[in-house]
């Protein structure tokens, strides 16, 4: 029955290429295009079908992850870009488009990400090995988007321009105090302390990240200028002339938008900046990823552009710049994943296959969907003084 009711929804999902699947039972079947060369798959467990009906995005990362999905070379990216491809053309079977449509409003109603909650979840991931993220990351542990003038950039020069970019969009003079909501290992605060002579405060949930940016912090000599503190930034008092938060917002929640613009308004001086970066979404509002938020960022949520800038508005804050990174953050995980492959061995050293075989889904996964769906990187730069900023972007390409 179950194979049965699979093979009508993949019928229904795979329009565009073509797919191979082979059923528990030895039944093989093709979908899609005559003519195109399909993406193979193996099906090993009865479970798996029922679940790929019901809870595909689960059921897929999930099967990867545990070997009840097979995939030539062991690798998901062709399944995945097929998938996402065919879901991008509108051809997602009723029963999943249903089921989208009701995880919605059950997300909002548990992802309150109160203060104890956010701490978990943070450090669900961020408290990791450190040793994990030095497989990918670039030397100054950025683990958000780089940016990509020139797409032959190396990931350390495309992290560099970022937080330069950045830096710029603050227009910060020295000695003036900042905010770093989600300070992260310390690299944006070591940035504006050395290069532009800021007074920094960073806020951080987690134990790990706090640790290393303080010790960061004290060997460049700059712990008289930085002060990492493993706080809430709704427990932070201000004011501060400048606010800056990178790759934090995803972490909010939806329930929580209005209070975190409101304590940014709360925070920021009446003449300051603030310069927000985030995951974002073009299309309307839709429940994130669940194979996501088990395993990768309880808690997470991807802000839809209009639900971002209802927030703000409620805030009254002043939007002087959005900024749309498109392609940006697909070239980002394309490193972080190829790094990530390449020392596999050390990987399984300080875990085991499994962790390993989800790591890699999440990178290829996450690019994918940033190369196919409708999501980017938005960077809103925020005040309450419309004159706070140049009345043009001239100023940010002046050498």
């Amino acid at each position: 029955m179950w194979n049965s009711a699979l093979d009508k929804a993949l019928a229904r999902l795979v329009r565009r290429g073509a797919l191979e699947v082979t059923f528990p039972d030895g039944t093989t079947r093709r979908y899609g295009e005559d003519d195109a060369t399909p993406v193979k798959s193996e099906i090993n467990d009865p479970g798996t079908v029922r679940r790929l009906l019901y809870t595909p995005d689960l059921a897929l990362g999930e099967g990867f992850m545990e070997g009840r999905i097979v995939l030539p070379g062991d690798d998901p990216r062709p399944l995945i870009r097929l998938a996402l491809d065919n879901r991008r053309h509108g051809h997602s079977p009723a029963v999943m488009m249903a089921l989208q449509k009701m995880l919605m409003p059950i997300q909002r109603f548990f992802a309150h990400n109160r203060v104890s909650s956010s701490r978990r979840n943070v450090q669900h991931h961020y408290d990791l090995s450190g040793e994990l993220y030095d497989l990918f990351l670039d030397s100054d542990r950025q683990y958000s988007c780089g940016y990509f003038p020139d797409p032959e950039m190396s990931l350390e020069d495309a992290q560099e321009a970022k937080k330069q970019h950045i830096a710029k969009k603050l227009l910060i003079r020295p000695g003036e105090r900042v905010l770093d909501i989600g300070c992260g290992w310390g690299g944006m605060a070591l940035t504006l302390a050395r290069d532009y002579g800021a007074s920094v405060v960073g806020v951080t949930l987690s134990e790990e990240q706090h640790r290393i940016a303080t010790e960061r912090a004290e060997a460049a000599g700059l712990a008289d200028r930085i002060d990492i503190r493993l706080e809430d930034y709704r427990n932070v008092e201000g004011p501060f002339d400048r606010i800056v938060s990178v790759g934090m917002f995803e972490h909010v929640g939806a329930a929580q938008f209005r209070t975190y613009f409101d304590k940014v308004a709360k925070l920021l001086a009446p003449h300051g900046v603030a310069l927000i970066h985030t995951i974002g979404s073009s299309a309307p509002p839709r429940a994130t990823s669940t194979w996501i938020r088990k395993y990768i960022f309880p808690g997470g949520y991807i802000p839809a552009m209009s639900e971002t800038v209802r927030a703000i508005e409620a805030a009254d804050l002043t939007v002087d710049d959005v900024e749309v990174w498109r392609i940006h953050y697909a070239r980002t995980l394309r490193h972080w994943h190829d790094r990530f492959l390449a020392r596999r061995d050390e990987a399984l050293a300080l875990y085991d296959e499994r962790f390993f075989r989800m790591w890699r889904y999440y990178l290829v996964a996450a690019e994918e969907s940033f190369r196919l769906e409708r999501l980017g990187v938005f960077q809103f730069q925020l005040s309450h003084d419309k004159t706070a900023v140049p009345l043009t972007r001239d100023y940010l390409y002046k050498t």
